[in-house]
């Protein structure tokens, strides 16, 4: 049974503002709503629809604001403002910097706590990182390298708050007047430093493994989270091993890049 984006348009008295287009877990559209900018997603893959309840959830502090919610779609407003993070990353170290330091303050305000009850949905970080442990037992190297860097991490959280899960460079939008705002999330639960791992690696890997990249951005990453510049290499250490674990279980995939990035992290930590 195909997506529908009809009944919704008529149902929340929408007026299209483009053509449907596709992603890859549900398909979209530009739509208006009471006059203003909105985007409507229709999906039924479990982790959109769980994101879906985290965006209502978080309330539109740190997160785009949910304007509907029910079953299969999920209407949001829509970001307009002409920043890009990507692009600012790309354009020197002061920019780049100045990215990392939205992305931190858009995590703060996801990582607020807040006075309802959290979405049942949401994955506890140890369950999240599950693949990491046959994936170092069976091929070692970095990845071993990064289970033994997770495991003292999720064994030891210091401020554990929901997290966003994949909250990165494209993941960040500029909606003018109210500032940049976090969309798509994963949906976790665990200590904070997580979501800041992301961040360090995007949006490419000639970005991130410039001379001195590395190490700047968790400087600048540390002051404006508050958190330790070696825990925040070491989560690092971990994501990258994570999403390299990922890879290798979906099939043939090509790692090297994920894990040269995840070597030089390690290194940082021996230095």
């Amino acid at each position: 049974m195909s997506l529908d984006f009809a009944p919704w348009l008529e149902r929340w008295r929408l007026t299209p503002d483009g053509e449907p287009f596709a992603s890859l877990a549900g398909r979209l559209m530009f739509v208006r709503h009471e006059g203003a900018p909105a985007i409507l997603k229709l999906t039924r893959e479990p982790e959109e629809l769980a994101g879906g309840a985290l965006m209502a959830w978080w309330g539109g502090r740190g997160a785009a604001r949910v304007l509907a919610r029910e079953g299969e779609a999920l209407l949001l407003e829509r970001a307009t403002g002409p920043g890009r993070l990507v692009d600012m990353a790309h354009a020197g170290p002061d920019a780049d910097d100045a990215a990392l330091r939205i992305l931190c303050l858009a995590g703060a305000g996801l990582h607020a706590p807040r006075d309802t009850e959290t979405p049942a949905s949401l994955v506890p970080l140890e369950l999240w990182f599950r693949q990491l442990w046959p994936t170092a037992e069976a091929e070692g190297g970095m990845f071993a390298v990064a289970a033994q860097v997770a495991r003292p991490l999720l064994d030891t959280p210091i401020e554990v708050s929901v997290l966003h899960g994949d909250l990165h460079h494209g993941n960040v939008l500029d909606f003018g007047e109210r500032g940049w705002l976090a969309i798509d999330p994963k949906g976790l639960v665990g200590d904070r430093g997580f979501d800041h791992a992301n961040m360090l690696c995007n949006p490419d890997v000639a970005t991130t493994l410039a001379p001195g990249t590395l190490a700047r951005r968790i400087a600048t990453v540390s002051a404006a989270s508050g958190i330790a510049p070696r825990r925040l290499t070491s989560g690092l250490v971990a994501y990258l091993g994570l999403s390299a674990s990922w890879t290798l279980a979906s099939g043939p995939g090509d790692v090297a890049a994920t894990l040269r990035i995840c070597e030089a992290a390690a290194g940082l930590l021996e230095a």
